[in-house]
């Protein structure tokens, strides 16, 4: 029984191995939640807040209230009494205000922009797959009414039957001229009542 259990082991833990073999994880069962330190945020609502955002800095109303505040931080500094006045001539603060707007807007915008193209791409492969589509509707439908027109074509008319129909009664009508013979049965009926009564 010891060397059954010897080879055993040494199966599961190769010669050499000095680490502890892992446990093997179960994928009948859901994995526990992991605790994370850093907050977690939903992607697609962070995207379309930032898609809004990015909206508003692309607007008028935007530009029109940032000039507002810009020229009310403007006079107000430099009107406003000394022990009111929080940003003194150099706009110190102003600027730096308007740095961290900007870095904020950059990568909003590029955010935005990546989530456009991510549809545009999505919309371009569909739009690509539907023209292929159709363009095999519009190549079968092409095949099928090349093959309606050969099969017309070898279809006969009412015309073309009338036409046959009329040579072959002037062929016999010139035949009967010629020869003297009867041709049709019904004429020769009507030449021979007697003959057709014995008959019966």
């Amino acid at each position: 029984m010891a060397p059954e259990r010897d080879i055993g082991t040494r199966e599961r833990n190769p010669a050499g191995a000095t680490a502890a073999p892992r446990p093997r994880a179960r994928l009948d069962q859901p994995r526990a939640p992991r605790h994370r330190f850093l907050p977690e945020w939903d992607p697609e609502a962070f995207g379309r807040l930032s898609e809004k955002i990015a909206r508003f800095l692309g607007t008028g109303r935007f530009i029109v209230w940032m000039t507002v505040v810009i020229i009310l931080w403007v006079v107000w500094n430099i009107s406003a009494p000394v022990a009111l006045r929080f940003d003194q001539y150099p706009f110190i603060f102003l600027t730096l205000m308007l740095s961290l707007q900007a870095s904020y807007a950059a990568p909003l915008i590029l955010l935005a922009q990546n989530r456009q193209d991510d549809r545009d791409r999505v919309n371009l492969e569909q739009d690509r797959k539907q023209n292929e589509r159709s363009i095999a509707d519009t190549e079968y439908l092409t095949r099928e009414v090349a093959a309606l027109r050969m099969g017309l074509g070898e279809v006969a008319t009412r015309d073309w039957i009338r036409s046959e129909l009329q040579d072959l009664v002037k062929e016999l009508e010139e035949r009967r001229r010629h020869d003297g013979h009867v041709v049709f049965p019904a004429e020769r009926a009507e030449r021979s009542p007697g003959r057709d009564a014995d008959d019966r």
